[in-house]
């Protein structure tokens, strides 16, 4: 039997295909976005879910588009419902024991917090090609294709983010 030319996402070999090729640079894309990696994982979840759906009407190169955006948007309806649970977070105090010296740990408390504040400081559109550079390992023209701009606006992002965060951190 022949192949067809153009491959349905209905199939599910090809449905897997899609999964294992994209689901976890979606997956930390998203986590990029939100801060909260069983957030992101929710997020990816309904995105497969929503293009399972609508599996006859997604062509199988568009999947991957489909995808982000999907994951996008839900990120973008959940982001109110973040916020308070963030604030929740903040609220919440956890006691944890360990060996260092009172002052390592503040220190160290002191640094991370510095840090989250600046990355979580930086607009969003620098803080993703930010996180997808240094923390997934993504070239710039990776980037661009998962964000959908040019090389150069990648290169621009970064450059002003990392400007930013050398302003804001400090020597360390």
């Amino acid at each position: 039997m022949n192949k067809e030319p153009l491959k349905s996402v209905c199939e599910q070999k090809n449905f897997e295909t899609i999964f294992n090729k994209h689901s976890q640079t979606l997956r930390n894309y998203i986590y990029y976005k939100c801060g909260d990696i069983q957030q992101a994982e929710d997020i990816v979840q309904e995105a497969y879910i929503k293009l399972w759906g609508n599996c006859a009407k997604v062509i199988y190169e568009k999947a991957k588009s489909f995808l982000y955006t999907v994951a996008n948007n839900h990120f973008l309806n959940e982001v109110a419902h973040k916020k308070v649970i963030l604030e929740h977070q903040k609220l919440s105090v956890s006691s944890n024991t360990t060996n260092e010296t009172p002052q390592f740990i503040l220190e160290e408390e002191e640094f991370h917090e510095k840090l989250k504040k600046a990355i979580a400081s930086l607009p969003e559109k620098q803080r993703e090609v930010f996180l997808l550079s240094r923390i997934d390992k993504k070239k710039y023209s990776e980037i661009a294709d998962i964000v959908g701009v040019s090389v150069k606006a990648v290169e621009k992002r970064m450059s002003k983010a990392l400007l930013t965060l050398k302003e804001q951190i400090g020597k360390i």
